[in-house]
């Protein structure tokens, strides 16, 4: 690649803002379904988050009782409540897709950006979070709004235990969160995509070059 190339890469990225998401879906396999998406921005620098921007979606699925004959018992458990709330009170994923669409068109979203690709922030993306987004979105959609770079808190976490910076353990999430004092993770998706960025604003804190 050319020398160009890096140079417009080094420029898109400077100013380091996020666009913190989170999923919850009634599993991690290819048939399950996505039933809460939230977002928020935020500003690595300034360690702030664009409250007004906010956005959390409800999306429909099938029923609980059509469903629990294949869901793991883990989310039979923990997930009912969420699954028959978005069974109840969802919107079609054909409506999310447009609405989303919408909230990164707007004029708002697009200024917090730069006009650039947004780089999305999250953690363990590689589950479900982004095969999920480009199986109901579509690549060509996540194409369009999204910059190929992607900055995944659980990767952070293990490049910073290989460089004996934090305990193997916190290679897990909820381990993590209590590492570094924030208790249980919540299992919903707007409480955790802020949870996670304040992880990762703790994370700068605590290993600042000074």
């Amino acid at each position: 690649m050319s020398p160009t190339f890096f140079a417009s890469e080094e420029l898109e990225l400077i100013f380091m803002r996020y666009l913190s998401f989170d999923i919850e879906a009634t599993g991690l396999e290819e048939k399950d379904f996505i039933i809460e998406f939230a977002m928020i921005p935020f500003d690595a620098e300034t360690m702030t988050f664009e409250e007004r921007l906010a956005k959390e979606y409800i999306i429909k699925c099938p029923s609980f009782d059509s469903l629990k004959p294949s869901l793991n018992p883990w989310v039979i458990e923990n997930n009912k409540t969420l699954i028959e709330n978005a069974h109840a009170k969802g919107i079609p994923i054909s409506e999310f897709r447009e609405s989303l669409k919408t909230y990164l068109d707007s004029k708002e979203v697009k200024s917090y950006f730069s006009n650039k690709k947004i780089v999305l922030f999250g953690k363990s993306m590689n589950s479900i979070d982004l095969p999920f987004l480009s199986r109901d979105l579509g690549w060509e959609f996540t194409r369009t709004y999204f910059h190929h770079h992607v900055l995944d808190l659980s990767s952070v976490a293990l490049a910073m235990i290989d460089l004996k910076m934090l305990p193997p353990e916190c290679a897990s999430g909820s381990a993590l969160m209590k590492h570094l004092g924030y208790g249980e993770v919540a299992h919903t998706a707007l409480s955790d995509s802020k949870n996670t960025a304040k992880m990762y604003f703790k994370l700068l804190e605590k290993f600042k070059i000074t």
